[in-house]
């Protein structure tokens, strides 16, 4: 079984669909991690979009306060004003499958599935330390997290926790991890609509545990496209500018 793994597409149907397009017919089943919608400027065409395409899917926390679950508590300003755009543009049926989207952790195809930690759905981690623990509790060895927007994870064996800095380097599309026996691993597909390591391309990963890889995909789509109906839609500029950057 090979498992398409996203996350983090935040309302980018540009960014989706060159995704798909790139790795078309290259996997048997998807999965989303979250966060469908918010910053970008097209939610109720990736709401319809990501609905039939997963097996399975975990809200994240624009889709929980998009569709009027939570509050802007914990929401910077620029955020902020994206969710409340989204909210105003949510179709009713959008809003519906949104606040109907379950929290994490779910298991599928022996894999363990979580926006951002295996105790915490809305807990971001960036560092070894802050990894341990969902590592350790986890029922699967591997477990898949977006909400960072960052490619790579965490890798656990001999009681030591490392950081997996894999991602495909300028020019390629594709770096592939190959899982070893005895070792517990937490990782992240990096974000399709708005990544923020650096790289501006979609990122993704397919999944094959039968063959112990989870390859990690970049690819190029249509930036500027995007940020037009962004500023169309009245975007915060920063939120607009950092679609290029990668940050």
């Amino acid at each position: 079984m090979r498992l398409l793994v996203f996350s983090d597409v935040h309302a980018n149907a540009t960014a989706l669909e060159a995704a798909l397009k790139a790795c078309a017919g290259r996997w048997k089943r998807a999965v989303c991690l979250g966060d469908v919608v918010g910053y970008g400027p097209d939610p109720n065409e990736v709401v319809e979009n990501v609905g039939p395409l997963v097996g399975a899917i975990v809200r994240g926390n624009h889709d929980k306060a998009a569709s009027g679950i939570t509050d802007l508590e914990e929401f910077n300003p620029a955020a902020g004003a994206a969710v409340e755009w989204t909210r105003r543009q949510l179709r009713p049926e959008s809003r519906a499958y949104l606040r109907s989207l379950p929290s994490g952790p779910i298991e599928m195809d022996g894999v363990v599935l979580v926006h951002g930690s295996v105790q915490d759905e809305d807990e971001y981690i960036f560092t070894p330390d802050q990894a341990l623990e969902s590592v350790l509790a986890s029922p699967q060895p591997v477990t898949f997290f977006g909400h960072t927007h960052m490619q790579g994870g965490f890798a656990y064996r001999g009681e030591r926790i490392e950081r997996l800095d894999i991602s495909p380097r300028p020019g390629a599309k594709v770096a592939t991890l190959r899982l070893e026996a005895n070792t517990r691993y937490l990782l992240n597909p990096g974000s399709i609509g708005q990544p923020r390591d650096g790289d501006p391309r979609a990122a993704f990963a397919i999944a094959d545990l039968d063959q112990g890889s989870v390859e990690f995909w970049r690819t190029p789509y249509d930036i500027s496209a995007v940020q037009d109906r962004m500023e169309q839609a009245g975007a915060p500029e920063a939120l607009v500018l950092r679609l290029a950057f990668g940050r």
